[in-house]
């Protein structure tokens, strides 16, 4: 190594050099960020790109404000509209789950027998009023209500037998 360094200038350069390697050669003039964007739009109409695929059931529905569709318009509502006209009620499970979850409480709390029995009394009561609710077709759980009062009938006997095993000891 010799006693004298040289300052690295740029290959092509103007002017000899640059001692800063990353200063580009040829600035260009400003760019105004807020002029308007050469040349066409990049989403012109007359571009040449297909429309998008329409599903296998059909182009869904059409969104709020376009023509043909959405309901600012009379009669806007497309085929197969189910709105709140004609709207068929919601199914009334309620007593059947409360039959089912009282049912397995008493079953699951039986050495605690004044409640178990409570619980398995009302968890077949609930699981019955259920069931009738799905015989007549307001309810669709029929299946629960009736595991609502099995659960029911095990709870209140495992509280019988919890009161039987305590008189005789």
């Amino acid at each position: 190594m010799s006693g004298s360094a040289e300052p690295f200038v740029s290959p092509g350069a103007p002017g000899g050099g640059s001692p800063n390697p990353f200063v580009p050669p040829h600035p260009g003039p400003p760019v105004n960020p807020f002029a308007a964007p050469a040349g066409p739009a990049p989403y012109a109409q007359d571009s040449h790109v297909p429309p998008p695929p329409i599903a296998p059931d059909g182009p869904g529905q059409v969104p709020y404000g376009y023509p043909g569709g959405g309901y600012g318009y009379p009669g806007a509502a497309p085929q197969g509209y189910y709105g709140w006209p004609g709207m068929q009620p919601l199914p009334s499970n309620g007593m059947g789950t409360a039959g089912l979850v009282l049912g397995i409480l008493s079953a699951l709390v039986f050495c605690l027998w004044p409640l178990a029995i409570v619980l398995g009394v009302l968890g077949v009561i609930f699981g019955a009023i259920g069931r009738g609710k799905a015989r007549r077709g307001v309810a669709t759980n029929p299946g629960q209500a009736l595991a609502g009062i099995i659960c029911g009938a095990a709870g209140i006997a495992l509280g019988i037998g919890m009161v039987v095993l305590l008189v005789v000891t």
